[in-house]
C-alpha cells in the first residue's frame, strides 16, 4: 500500500517551479487535447457520436456472458445504455439513423472492473516488484518525498490511461487523500470507485518483519481515526454520484493490523448508512498474520469477524495467508475477496483461490501497485490457479470464462453495480471493449475469449466505450493528451530516480554486484 500523496515538497527540482506547475496543471486538465481530438479519430471520422444519436456495432461478435456469445450480430447503444442486441439486419432496421461502427473482424466484450488499484504507485515501476512485501530495500530517500502533489497526480493519470488501454472501464482507487487527484482522474472518462482509506494505528506502515521484531503492542489514535473519517465523509459529499453517476465513493479501512475495533465499526456503519461497499487490505503478509496472533490472539480474518466487519458489502484485498478457518469465516459472511494475481506472483505467493472457490467465497480481481493492466492479471490468475490446484487431470480448471467472469461479474458485485455492469445485456450500461480479432496471435480461434486470454495482448483492444462515449477509439485516447502526459511523467521519473540512486545505489537482489 503506497504512502498518501505528499504535499508539494521544497526539495523538488526546478521542474516543480510555479511556472512548470502551472503548465502541468494545464496538461492534467486536458489543455493539450483540443476539441478536434475529442471529436475526430485518426482517419478524420467522428470519434464521438452526435449527441442523442444511437451507435450500432454491426456484423460483429457479442460476448454478452460466458454462456451467451452471438456471432454476426449487432449491438445498439442509445445514450449511456445498451438498447438492443440481435441480428445485424434487425438492429439496423430498428435504428435507421444510427452511426454504424463496422464490427467485422471484431468482438465486443464487457469492460473489466479493477477492484484494487493504487495509481500513483506507477512511480515505482521497475523497483517495487522485486524486493518482496513490504519492500525490503532500504532507500535513503523515498521517491514519494521527491514529487509534488501535482507530480503524484500525474503518475495517477498515467495509471488511468494504462487502465483504459488494457481493458478496464471501472477502477477502484484505494488510497488516502483521493481528493488530491479526483478532478484529474474524473477527466479521463473512466468509471471510478474512490475508496478513501483511513487508519488509526500510530506508526501505521504495512506490517513488516522489522516492525514485528520490535514486539510493540498497537497504539491507536483517536485523532487519526477522526481525521480519516472526515476525509471519507468530505469525499463522499463532494464526489459521490458525480460525472453522470460514473463516480461512487466507498469508505475503506487501510489494513487489518492498522485498524482499531472503533475504526472498523465506523467504516462499516458509514457503508451501511449510505448503502455502499467498503474494503480493506487483509492477510497480505506473514508478518501481518503473526502480529495479529501475537497482539490480538487471532488471525486478521478472525479479528474482522469478531468486530462485525466481514459481510457481503466488504471486498477484502489479497487474503494470501488464510487457513481453512479463515476461509470458512469469509464464506459464511459472504465477504468478497479481490485477487491481485500478478502482484501476488511478484510477492512469491498465490492465495488459496481453489479452496476459496470450493467454500463459496466470491472472487473479484484487481491490479494493486505499479501497473493497472487487469488483462494481464487474467492470464496470471488462470495459470497460477491451475498450478495451485491438485486436480486428477490438471490444466482444465479454471477456464478463461471463469477468470473473465471474476473480473467482470464478480468485480461488479464487489462495487455493488452488478445490475448495470459486468455483462453486455440490454438495459445495462454501455461499458464496452472492442477487440480486433484479426491479429496474428488470435487467428485462428475456436473460442475467441480463450485465444485472447491465453495468447492475446492488451493492444488487441481497438476501442473502449464507457457510459456510451468512446474514451479510446482506433487505439487513440480521446480524453487526455496521452503523448504529453507520458513525456512529462518520463521527465519526472528520471529526475526522481536519479536522485534516489544517487543517495542509495540499487543493487539487483540475488545477483553479484559488478567488480
Amino acid at each position: 500500500m503506497p504512502a498518501p500523496t505528499p504535499d508539494p515538497s521544497p526539495s523538488s527540482s526546478p521542474s516543480s517551479s510555479a511556472a512548470t506547475a502551472l503548465s502541468r496543471r494545464e496538461l492534467l486538465a486536458g489543455a493539450g487535447v483540443g476539441a478536434a481530438a475529442l471529436l475526430l479519430d485518426p482517419r478524420g471520422s467522428r470519434a464521438q457520436p452526435v449527441a442523442g444519436r444511437p451507435v450500432v456495432f454491426a456484423n460483429t461478435t457479442v460476448y454478452s456472458t460466458a454462456d451467451l456469445v452471438q456471432h454476426d450480430a449487432a449491438l445498439a447503444v442509445q445514450g449511456d445504455t445498451i438498447a438492443a442486441i440481435g441480428p445485424t439486419e434487425q438492429v439496423l432496421k430498428a435504428y435507421p439513423q444510427a452511426e454504424v461502427y463496422d464490427g467485422r473482424g471484431k468482438a465486443l466484450f464487457p469492460g473489466l472492473i479493477n477492484c484494487h488499484a493504487h495509481l500513483a504507485a506507477t512511480l515505482a515501476r521497475g523497483f517495487n516488484e522485486d524486493f518482496g512485501f513490504p519492500n525490503s530495500y532500504r532507500l535513503a530517500v523515498s521517491p514519494n518525498s521527491l514529487v509534488s502533489r501535482e507530480e503524484a497526480t500525474l503518475m495517477a493519470v498515467v495509471g488511468a490511461i494504462e487502465a483504459i488501454r488494457t481493458g478496464s472501464t471501472t477502477v477502484v482507487e484505494n488510497v488516502a487523500g483521493t481528493a488530491n487527484t479526483a478532478t484529474e482522474l474524473a477527466r479521463t472518462g473512466l468509471r471510478w470507485v474512490f475508496a478513501e482509506s483511513a487508519t488509526d494505528r500510530v506508526g501505521g506502515s504495512p506490517m513488516s518483519p522489522d516492525i514485528l521484531a520490535k514486539g510493540e503492542a498497537p497504539q491507536f489514535s483517536q485523532k487519526m481515526r477522526e481525521d480519516g473519517l472526515k476525509r471519507i465523509n468530505d469525499l463522499y459529499t463532494a464526489w459521490h454520484g458525480k460525472e453522470q453517476g460514473r463516480i461512487t465513493v466507498f469508505p475503506a479501512a487501510g489494513l487489518a493490523e492498522n485498524s482499531s475495533p472503533e475504526l472498523l465499526r465506523a467504516v462499516h456503519d458509514f457503508a451501511e448508512k449510505h448503502d455502499l461497499g467498503y474494503t480493506i487490505h487483509l492477510s497480505q503478509s506473514r508478518a501481518e498474520v503473526a502480529y495479529m496472533q501475537r497482539h490480538h490472539g487471532m488471525s486478521p480474518v478472525a479479528f474482522l469477524a469478531k468486530h462485525g466487519f466481514l459481510g457481503p458489502r466488504l471486498f477484502a484485498a489479497h487474503c494470501r495467508y488464510v487457513d481453512d478457518a479463515d476461509i470458512a469465516l469469509l464464506a459464511k459472511s459472504g465477504t468478497i475477496v479481490t485477487h491481485q494475481a500478478q502482484m501476488a506472483g511478484n510477492r512469491g505467493v498465490i492465495p488459496p483461490i481453489p479452496a476459496m472457490r470450493a467454500a463459496g467465497v466470491p472472487i473479484a480481481m484487481g491490479t494493486d501497485n505499479n501497473t493497472t493492466d487487469l488483462f494481464t492479471v487474467l492470464r496470471v490468475a488462470l495459470v497460477t490457479e491451475r498450478a495451485r490446484r491438485d486436480d486428477d487431470f490438471p490444466g482444465m480448471r479454471p477456464q478463461p470464462e471463469d477468470v473473465f467472469e471474476d473480473a467482470t461479474v464478480g468485480s461488479a458485485k464487489a462495487v455493488r453495480q452488478v445490475k448495470t455492469l459486468g455483462t453486455l445485456e440490454v438495459g445495462k450500461k454501455a461499458d464496452i471493449l472492442v477487440l480486433d480479432t484479426q491479429r496474428i496471435h488470435l487467428v485462428p480461434a475456436v473460442r475467441i475469449l480463450s485465444a485472447w486470454v491465453h495468447n492475446g495482448q492488451p493492444g488487441d483492444i481497438e476501442s473502449v466505450m464507457i457510459d456510451g462515449r468512446f474514451v479510446m477509439r482506433g487505439h487513440k485516447i480521446l480524453t487526455v493528451d496521452e503523448a504529453a502526459i507520458i513525456a512529462e511523467a518520463d521527465r519526472v521519473g528520471k529526475r526522481v530516480w536519479a536522485e534516489v540512486q544517487k543517495a542509495t545505489p540499487i543493487a539487483i537482489p540475488g545477483r553479484p554486484r559488478p567488480r
